[in-house]
């Protein structure tokens, strides 16, 4: 006989959770001004218009960093040109 009161709830595998994002880049495609989110270790979370509400949202009373040239980047950021990653803004949020 068990403890249970009728059927066992099914054991999932715990959930695995995906980083914070820890930074905003803002930066130039193609002419297209992009926002995109990285992780802690630069790792790609999203992409999204700059334009969108949710940018100025995430920025409130945050100042950017300026430009994404440093060898941190350099993966991250792989097919944007030396100009672009020069004028990006650097964002880090608050986790």
């Amino acid at each position: 006989m068990t403890d249970s009161l009728g059927d066992e709830a099914p054991h999932y595998a715990p959930h695995v959770y995906r980083k914070r994002t820890r930074y905003l880049v803002l930066i130039d495609a193609a002419g297209a001004m992009v926002a995109r989110l990285f992780d802690e270790a630069r790792r790609p979370v999203a992409e999204f218009d700059a334009s969108s509400e949710e940018v100025a949202v995430m920025t409130t009373g945050l100042r950017p960093g300026k430009g994404a040239d440093a060898a941190a980047w350099d993966e991250a950021l792989d097919g944007h040109s030396r100009q672009e990653r020069l004028a990006a803004d650097v964002y880090t949020l608050d986790v």
